[in-house]
């Protein structure tokens, strides 16, 4: 079995995005919007079981502000929030204040070296996916990677397979000839169920999740590289 392509998640993947970018630009939405709403960061940790922005601000105002939720303005507010967050998280990728972990990078600097196949498949908005690596591997750093696929490319998101079924197609690889690296239950869920073999690299958020059916799992002290992806993947084809 010979390793042809990586296949990452962004969100606490690559970078402590959650934490550090999102969070802090949803607080600036809600501000901005003269909303007293505020996400700390445990709090936030307790929101990431909903996958997307826009269902995760849905999801706040039903259980936590059902007076909001009933404005009759609602959806409207909903997607000027989304939108503020949004442009929030670019000015934060802009200003260099979410970098990618440092492991990650190298992991990627790495396998482009050696000629292996880079994909995205993550369910965030294709413009903060590109924003985050052409803010820190360089203006060109999306065209590195063969496929990016991104939330609105599929209607189910994670832990639904749709993103890594469809990063299969476009990249026109069998499961067996990728990995899948990933940082949480539901992110493993979703490419387990596409087939793919899948590398746990934990975040903070998602130290104490359950991550059976993993082929490994690190945390970001461990450090993830290419030589440990290689020795795992060699010994794997030989079960």
């Amino acid at each position: 079995m010979t390793l042809r392509a990586l296949i990452f998640d962004v969100d606490g993947t690559l970078a402590n995005t959650e934490r550090d970018g999102h969070r802090p630009a949803f607080n600036a939405a809600f501000e901005a919007a003269g909303l007293s709403w505020y996400w700390s960061e445990d709090f936030y940790g307790t929101l990431l079981d909903v996958a997307g922005g826009r269902e995760r601000l849905r999801y706040y105002a039903e259980r936590f502000d059902p007076g909001t939720r009933a404005r009759p303005d609602f959806e409207e507010l909903l997607n000027r929030l989304h939108e503020l967050k949004t442009r929030n998280y670019q000015r934060l990728l802009e200003a260099h204040e979410i970098p990618l972990r440092a492991d990650i990078g190298q992991l990627i600097c790495a396998a482009r070296t050696e000629g292996l196949r880079l994909a995205i498949a993550s369910s965030s908005k294709r413009e903060n996916v590109v924003g985050l690596l052409r803010a820190n591997l360089g203006p060109e750093a999306d065209t590195w990677f063969d496929v990016i696929a991104s939330g609105d490319a599929v209607a189910a998101k994670k832990p639904a397979p749709d993103l890594y079924l469809w990063t299969l197609q476009a990249l026109n690889l069998p499961p067996r000839d990728c990995l899948a690296v990933e940082d949480s239950s539901h992110g493993l869920a979703a490419s387990m169920a596409a087939g793919i073999p899948t590398v746990v690299t934990v975040s903070d958020y998602t130290l104490h999740e359950d991550f059976d059916g993993a082929r490994m799992v690190l945390t970001e002290a461990d450090g993830v590289t290419l030589e440990k992806l290689h020795l795992w993947h060699a010994t794997a084809g030989s079960d």
